[in-house]
């Protein structure tokens, strides 16, 4: 699929300034929107939704279905009359650009239970009548989802293969008195799932309203810790006790020297295909019912994937083995028509990679920050970039494009290559966000911090690195908004506006 020429932002929710510690779906979100609406982008990129299991990593969640309760507004919440008007929604933070996650849990945990305790006890008949529909039309998740979160909170371990044995292995009786024993539990966990999917379509509809398409992201794989594991165990690589016996990473590569162990299990395509990808197709429609567009994150491994020994210690060892190349798509293209899907193929990228996402007809990804290493290799520069490309000047899991620079400048590298792209006029982030916006990629995506021109101090991932991520926000929407004309006027040049 091509997509017309055109920019946005990649602007996690979790680090919108929002007043309670940490971003959400509530009036930041809306006032975002209007700013890329006033900035005249049409897109904005966005990190995954879920619910993040450890590590707070949007990319390991323990649900490949359920939205993460803390990104739900408890401003909006005040607005519904579920919390009263003085309800102290805000949190001060020691630091105004970095997540507190204990302390945001906390308070929206208490909020949330205190919201429930006036839905269950008040007049809410619209709201009741929208859970209804909510959980019937979320049928095929929703409970086994519900039930797995509350019994991770009652033993106190989201490892379900740690639970008693009747509940590993979904036995009808076990399942059926766990229901029964926590089911306030469940009630409050449904009513957090209908809030967050309220307002994730109140956003979506604000978004389109002023012609802004919302650019998801979807991690290939899921956590081993999460309901989707423990209720579909045999479409992973688990032994009889359901634990994994090879688990997925990356070898060695730019980011890291020993490779990246992340643990998640992995999946036993012949049966998915089995079954004709049923648990696949289910998360891609919605996903396709809440994103305008979805980026599939390490996209590679639909080609081969690097499959790594349980329990061994670094991803050194590990071997590639064959994904299930078209097929998985050949299916949704049968089901849902045209795939507005971007493959992100970055890291060792084969023939064969690029060859899968060329006859699937995917835009793939160009980073600015991985061009400059290499004379002989110009096909991250931006004067050698397609039309058909997604381009960014770094990703989440890159330094920003100012720390980047600033980097090389103290390694003493050459910038011989990179220099072309440098005005004097104007700051080096500001000069390499317009060469990314005058290339010939149909799409250009800035980090937000890129925009704004912060360093390696706010960078949002540090991949290999098991701390510390995750954490940052916009200290304030001045930061972004003050640059509302001057990006509005490089989209106008660079020809990515659509205003008449």
């Amino acid at each position: 699929m091509r997509f017309p020429r055109s920019s946005g932002l990649l602007m996690p929710v979790f680090s919108l300034p929002a007043v309670s510690g940490i971003g959400d779906l509530g009036p930041c979100a809306h006032r975002f929107v209007d700013f890329l609406h006033d900035a005249e982008q049409t897109i904005w990129q966005m990190l995954p939704l879920g619910p993040p299991a450890l590590g707070n990593s949007p990319y390991s969640s323990y649900s490949a279905f359920a939205g993460n309760p803390l990104l739900i507004s408890l401003e909006k919440l005040t607005d519904m009359g579920l919390l009263p008007a003085d309800y102290p929604v805000a949190l001060d933070t020691e630091h105004p650009n970095k997540i507190d996650y204990d302390r945001v849990a906390a308070h929206k945990q208490a909020a949330l239970q205190h919201a429930f305790a006036t839905f269950c006890g008040g007049n809410f008949p619209a709201e009741r009548a929208g859970l209804e529909e909510f959980q019937a039309d979320n049928e095929h998740w929703l409970p086994d989802f519900v039930l797995y979160q509350s019994l991770a909170t009652e033993y106190g371990e989201p490892d379900w293969s740690c639970w008693p044995a009747e509940l590993v292995q979904g036995q009808p009786a076990a399942m059926a008195a766990a229901r029964d024993r926590l089911a306030a539990a469940i009630d409050l966990a449904c009513f957090e799932q209908y809030l967050f999917h309220r307002q994730w379509q109140e956003l979506k509809t604000y978004a389109h309203e002023r012609q802004i398409r919302l650019y998801g992201d979807m991690p290939i794989f899921v956590a081993y810790e999460s309901v989707d594991v423990w209720r579909n165990q045999e479409l992973f690589a688990l032994d009889a006790d359901g634990r994994p016996t090879v688990v997925a990473g990356v070898p060695p590569d730019y980011f890291s020297a020993t490779g990246q162990m992340w643990g998640n299990p992995l999946y036993r395509w012949d049966r998915l295909q089995d079954s004709g990808f049923a648990w696949w197709l289910a998360r891609l429609q919605q996903a396709f019912q809440s994103f305008d567009i979805l980026r599939l994150d390490h996209f590679r491994g639909f080609e081969s994937y690097w499959e790594i020994p349980a329990g061994a210690e670094n991803a050194i060892n590990g071997t590639w083995q064959p994904g299930p190349q078209t097929a998985l798509f050949d299916a949704a293209r049968d089901r849902f028509g045209p795939l507005s899907i971007v493959a992100e193929d970055l890291g060792l990228i084969t023939d064969e990679v690029h060859q899968l996402r060329e006859t699937l007809r995917f835009p793939g990804m160009r980073v600015l920050q991985f061009g400059f290493d290499s004379a002989d290799d110009p096909f991250h520069r931006p004067e050698a970039w397609p039309e058909h490309c997604f381009a960014y000047t770094g990703t989440h899991d890159n330094e920003t494009i100012a720390g980047w620079y600033q980097q090389r400048v103290n390694d003493g590298k050459d910038n011989a290559l990179l220099s072309p792209l440098l005005r004097t006029d104007v700051p080096v982030h500001q000069s390499l966000v317009q060469a990314v916006m005058d290339s010939a990629a149909d799409t250009v995506i800035i980090p937000i911090q890129d925009l704004i021109g912060l360093g390696n101090d706010c960078r949002t991932n540090t991949p290999g690195v098991s701390a510390g991520n995750w954490k940052f926000r916009c200290s304030g929407e001045s930061q972004y908004t003050s640059l509302s004309a001057g990006l509005r006027q490089m989209t106008r040049d660079s020809r990515r506006s659509h205003r008449s």
